[in-house]
């Protein structure tokens, strides 16, 4: 599927095929080109994956239009870098919310409404999101690298989990990019930041996360600088896996 256009890296979906099926994603598309390029990810394929926090403090988020605003961000990104559309989403609090896929050309207004029909939000627990994660990619048979995108407005309610989930998962084809909603002065980001910099290879046999504050205002924050944070630590933790045979 991967198409080529005159003047333009083989992304894994064309500009012609966005111009077809999504249209109103082209500029964000171009955008997430430039990082792609940028950070020296021209023909790398991945799997993309959005984990989006559903806790009761993340209402304002969802019903603004900023976590419909990332998916489309996140989705635009993967057209890049996966040629099949489509992006696994998975909702958490407590547990796991629910999990559904995002298709490139049926996104619009679909996180909100899926939000909605999920009922009760509750507190804030990244393990469960990121065993549903794993076991997702495990079963789709997959042996090329990942992308995880999770974004949350707090450190887990189970932080030892968390941790302990992290650091299995660095034996594995995923890279989990984590990104803070809130207010950069909440010490509820110190353990994001620590998940960023557990020591390797003691904890972990590679780096295999990074973190991105986005502030209180996340749709404030320019497209073009979002994909450079999303993809800033992605091709150092790919060099890292391949030659740890991770890859």
């Amino acid at each position: 599927m991967i198409e080529t256009n005159r003047g333009e890296y083989s992304s894994a979906i064309s500009l012609s095929k966005v111009l077809e099926w999504a249209p109103d994603l082209v500029s964000l598309y171009k955008t997430a080109g430039t990082s792609v390029r940028n950070h020296g990810l021209e023909g790398v394929r991945a799997a993309v994956y959005l984990v989006l926090d559903r806790s009761r403090s993340m209402r304002p988020y969802y019903a603004d239009g900023t976590m419909q605003h990332l998916a489309e961000q996140v989705l635009t990104l993967s057209a890049h870098l996966d040629d099949d559309g489509t992006v696994p989403v998975v909702f958490f609090s407590t547990d796991v919310d629910g999990s559904t896929d995002l298709n490139l050309g049926r996104h619009r207004g679909r996180i909100d409404k899926l939000h909605q029909n999920l009922g009760h939000m509750g507190r804030t627990n990244y393990h469960w999101a990121m065993d549903e994660v794993i076991d997702h990619y495990l079963d789709s048979g997959s042996d090329e690298p990942a992308l995880v995108i999770f974004q949350t407005d707090g450190g887990p309610t189970s932080r030892p989990a968390a941790e302990r989930y992290l650091c299995k998962a660095a034996r594995l084809p995923l890279f989990w990019q984590f990104i803070g909603f809130g207010d950069p002065a909440d010490n509820e980001f110190a353990f994001l930041r620590k998940l960023d910099t557990l020591a390797v290879p003691e904890r972990r046999v590679v780096d295999n996360a990074g973190f991105f504050h986005a502030g209180r205002t996340p749709q404030t924050v320019s497209d073009d600088l979002l994909y450079d944070r999303l993809l800033q630590e992605f091709p150092t933790w790919l060099t890292a896996a391949r030659s740890a045979g991770i890859i």
